[in-house]
């Protein structure tokens, strides 16, 4: 039995340089990587490198109140929004009771993130009423856009069909006349106040249909009529004011752009609330020609209300049957709809791009904000005492470094150069990787984590003692070195293993748990834990084996950390051959 084992043993020896190799390449490959994507420093965080501080007030709107409960969902649909897997660093938390403070790091898309924050109205599902192009450009804008002239519908197939010049074709249209137009748009809202309005637009909408005078329109529907025929979207006092104040329950106004070309749109009551949107999520389609989607999932209630109004608006003609995604006053998309939608999910399709596609799931997703919000501020944090607090951090992590050095040199002597290049390596690893999770989820450095790289010093560092110890306690027992280190690994492996994952639990458990700069510190001290495991498995070890073979080690020298005698260890173990067999006692 002891045969096979020494084999084993042997065969491991044998082979340490693929492990280092392996870990090589790795530090190649990622290096290389680093420096193709143009990302060769960390991103830093606001309070390092400055960044945007935006101030949102809450408005109470539709009735909602300003109260604890909706201020903190607000701050959760927020976060969402803006900090992706909460690495990013970016902040949103509350000030007084009607205050939201939103602080958004340098090197993120601050106009990008703004869109999103700013945005924050409800979301509603609008039918359309009437839709015309606005501006100089109307009549000669190319037709609107497939990514403005989307297709909802119960598969993909069904949105595959649906045909996007149908849409330009009708919602353009401008060869019409005034008087037909204004004629379609007092039929509509005549339509719209009736118990049927939504079965009844299509045919009121038509050109042929009379015309109403002023006596069979009520004074609220006239006033409504004139702001439609005024508005002109192309200009940005315009559409920030089209729809203001209209409650979910009011046919209203807005604004939509389509391939660079502004639209109107007269809305009827918001048939479906955004709450009502269990997910969303932008897609692929590798089946069919579709490209990017929008699937939406809807609740219990949100299905009901979405199978009937996309029912009623599958009997309408264009632009009738289209219902206006509507968000802060502007629709953000005006799928049509070919037939209804039921089962409590749905697909809009078009030729959208992956960023627009994403950007109208994420609308969908976290549109829903209980309070609407004003801004008030946004102003440029400098990066000055940042660079002073990264100079003491850095400073910090240096003096603990040198320390740690000391001690092992003091105390290994010769076993310090192992130590040292391991740091060194993860060290490296845990550079490349921050620079490159940047540009990838948004990772942001900030002082915690660099608090958390720190700390990580003194948990790598500990892996390596763990090992030396259980080296130098074989040797105690009067080995040698080439087997000490082997017998010496599987003890240590199992004490490294557990000292890491408790590590790597209390990381995990405050990254989900926190949020902010706290998530920073558990992201990075988690990192390093599991780079600790790869240093330790694939460097620190294969580099003993291959140390153990080196006659400055292998014989006990003085400096090496590893003499016998200063260990105190005892005399050199002999395998003896029994001469005969062994009596045995009797109890």
């Amino acid at each position: 039995m002891a045969a096979p084992k020494r084999g084993r043993s042997a065969s491991a020896q044998s082979k340490p340089g693929r492990a280092l190799a392996l870990i090589l390449i790795a530090i190649v490959a990622l290096t290389g990587g680093m420096f193709l994507s143009g990302h060769t420093t960390p991103r830093l965080g606001i309070d390092l490198a400055g960044g945007t501080s935006i101030t949102l007030e809450a408005k109470a709107d539709q009735g909602s109140a300003i109260n604890k409960a909706n201020m903190d969902t607000a701050v959760e649909i927020m976060n969402r929004r803006v900090n992706g897997l909460g690495v990013s660093e970016a902040e949103v938390q509350t000030q007084g009771d009607r205050n939201i403070i939103v602080n958004i790091p340098k090197g993120t898309n601050s106009k990008e993130a703004r869109d999103q924050v700013g945005t924050t109205a409800k979301l509603y599902f609008r039918p359309v009423l009437a839709q015309e192009a606005t501006g100089g450009a109307a009549a000669t804008s190319p037709s609107p856009s497939a990514s403005g002239s989307s297709t909802a519908s119960p598969s993909p197939s069904a949105s595959k069909s649906g045909s996007t010049g149908e849409k330009a074709t009708s919602s353009s249209s401008p060869s019409a006349s005034a008087t037909s137009q204004g004629r379609a748009v007092t039929d509509a809202l005549k339509a719209d106040s009736t118990p049927s309005a939504s079965a009844s637009a299509s045919s009121s909408a038509s050109p042929s249909a009379p015309a109403t005078g002023g006596t069979d329109t009520s004074s609220a529907q006239a006033k409504l009529q004139a702001q439609y025929t005024a508005l002109d979207c192309s200009k940005k006092a315009q559409r920030t004011t089209a729809g203001e104040g209209a409650k979910p329950a009011d046919t209203t106004l807005g604004c939509g752009e389509i391939s660079g070309v502004w639209y109107k749109y007269l809305l009827g009551p918001a048939a479906v609330d955004g709450t009502e949107v269990k997910k969303a999520q932008a897609v692929f389609d590798t089946q069919t020609a579709a490209g990017w989607q929008v699937t939406m999932t809807f609740n219990g209630k949100g299905s009901k209300k979405f199978a009937a109004i996309t029912g009623q608006l599958a009997k309408n003609t264009q632009p009738q049957n289209e219902f206006g995604i509507v968000l802060d006053g502007e629709v953000v998309s005006s799928p049509y709809v070919q037939n209804s939608i039921t089962g409590g999910s749905a697909q809009i399709s078009g030729s959208f791009t992956q960023d627009e596609a994403q950007n109208l799931a994420n609308m969908l997703s976290y549109g829903a904000l209980p309070l609407s919000f004003q801004e008030q501020s946004v102003t440029t944090v400098t990066a000055a005492l940042g660079g002073d607090q990264l100079h003491a951090g850095l400073l910090a992590g240096a003096i603990g470094l040198l320390l740690v050095v000391v001690y092992l040199v003091a105390y290994y002597r010769g076993l310090s150069l192992v130590a040292m290049a391991s740091l060194l390596v993860s060290g490296i690893l845990t550079y490349v990787l921050m620079a490159l999770l940047g540009p990838a989820i948004g990772f942001a450095l900030n002082l915690p984590a660099v608090c958390g790289a720190i700390v990580a010093i003194g948990i790598t560092a500990d892996s390596f003692i763990v090992y030396f110890e259980r080296i130098r306690d074989e040797i105690r027992e009067g080995r040698s070195l080439r087997p000490a280190v082997e017998r010496a690994w599987p003890r240590a492996r199992r004490t490294i293993l557990v000292s890491d994952f408790v590590s790597f639990l209390a990381a995990a458990v405050l990254f989900t748990v926190t949020v902010g700069k706290v998530q920073g510190f558990a992201f990075t001290l988690g990192l390093t834990t599991v780079l600790d495991v790869v240093v330790v498995f694939f460097f620190t070890k294969p580099l003993m084996t291959l140390l153990a073979r080196r006659k400055f080690f292998a014989s006990g020298s003085k400096w090496s950390g590893l003499d016998p005698k200063s260990l105190g260890a005892k005399p050199p173990l002999r395998r003896t051959r029994r001469s005969g067999p062994v009596e045995t006692k009797e109890a």
